[in-house]
């Protein structure tokens, strides 16, 4: 079915073939990224905002809110927010990957004290937003750099140490990969994000990671569609967070494309949100645990996929024009709509790769194959508990 998007081309879904694994974990990340660099240089404005200043709505990577200024400007200095540069999101997103790469199992709360926080705090690398080699933990927000507080300097237990933390999208906002490492099993998944994430978050932010990386294992199904990664994420969300979810997914169904949802999507998603209709000056409830409320990023990015149909340039320019927290927004329905098979514009791609100085690719490919060598080890395990059962009388054993 063609349907018009907000750069104004009709965008018609694909009858090929089912993506495979690597294509799938490939689109999520490198989606994910573009996504990230596209919402960047917009974040914290209002569509309206956006759209005067831009002249219309966003159709692709744009230049700094500031111009030249952005060095100095505020409240965004000192960093070089666009121009396809991406984001802490992005950062975090590619250091969990380097913690699956270095463990090759799942993870827990333990393997962010052990390993992601100190490659936060020891191992240099670009960064694009300060167009410098430093460590990323000069880069990342408060709500990041409460890890290395908590972890390194508090020797906190670190299932417990994200207590406590400002209740944000910190933690969902790099979950993508424990979803693909638990492709096509999104109760794993989310599972695997809640016990990693109570490193970071605590009440509706680690639950929102949770549903995240749920939504990302539920979209490597082969038959996924923007409405089963809506229903996984129904079945296992919880409180504030579901409510949410499903309000805001309810209400982008009912509208033909993302610009048209823009508004009514923050309107179902406000009684759910602490911040408030000031982003930038949030009310003083917000941030905090509550077992009413969820996080604004998780609910709007599936409503923009669901208001896409899944297309990818569709949602994710959705969520950047949307504004707001739009870089994070962006990343979650850019990582939803890749695993999901939608292709990511190879423009974007290239652009967002050279600006930022990373390889977008080579995370994927080395999550491609931790996946697989996890799903072997769980086989085994698997069938190990089958052979013991039996032997106890419980079950037969297929072996």
């Amino acid at each position: 079915m063609a349907r018009e998007n907000l750069e104004g081309t009709e965008n018609t879904e694909s009858a090929g073939n089912t993506p495979s694994l690597d294509e799938r974990i490939t689109g999520a990340l490198v989606g994910a990224a573009v996504g990230d660099a596209l919402g960047g240089p917009v974040e914290g404005y209002s569509p309206e905002q956006i759209a005067e200043r831009h002249g219309g709505r966003v159709h692709g990577i744009v230049g700094p809110w500031h111009g030249d200024d952005w060095r100095t400007a505020r409240p965004v200095a000192p960093y070089h927010k666009g121009d396809g540069h991406v984001t802490d999101d992005t950062l975090m997103t590619h250091a969990l990957v380097r913690v699956y790469a270095r463990v090759r199992d799942h993870l827990d709360a333990y393997a962010i004290a052990d390993h992601l926080v100190p490659d936060l705090m020891t191992n240099p690398r670009w960064i694009p937003e300060l167009e410098a080699e430093t460590i990323p933990l000069h880069r990342i927000f408060l709500a990041e750099k409460w890890l290395a507080a908590r972890l390194h300097y508090g020797h906190v237990d670190p299932r417990e140490a994200g207590v406590g933390n400002i209740v944000n999208c910190g933690a969902a906002m790099y979950m993508a990969p424990v979803g693909l490492v638990n492709a096509a099993h999104p109760a794993a998944a989310y599972a695997e994000a809640l016990d990693v994430a109570g490193a970071h978050q605590s009440s509706y932010g680690r639950e929102a990671a949770g549903v995240f990386a749920a939504a990302v294992a539920a979209a490597c199904a082969p038959d996924a569609t923007p409405d089963s990664v809506v229903a996984v994420c129904l079945s296992l969300a919880k409180d504030g967070t579901r409510e949410a979810v499903e309000k805001v997914c309810e209400e982008a169904s009912r509208h033909p494309d993302a610009e048209s949802a823009l508004r009514p999507l923050r309107e179902a998603v406000a009684p759910y949100d602490t911040v408030g209709p000031d982003y930038r000056s949030p009310s003083l409830g917000a941030r905090r645990p509550s077992r009413l409320h969820a996080i604004e990023e998780l609910p709007v990015a599936l409503g923009m996929v669901v208001a896409a149909r899944g297309d990818f340039r569709h949602a994710v320019l959705g969520a950047v024009n949307y504004g707001r927290d739009c870089d994070s927004i962006a990343t979650m329905a850019g990582a939803v709509t890749g695993a999901l098979g939608s292709p990511v514009p190879e423009e974007w791609a290239k652009t967002v790769a050279e600006a930022s100085r990373l390889d977008l690719w080579e995370p994927a490919a080395t999550l491609t194959a931790v996946a697989r060598e996890v799903f072997a080890r769980d086989v085994e395990r698997r069938r190990a508990h089958e052979r013991a059962f039996a032997r106890l009388g419980g079950a037969g054993c297929s072996d």
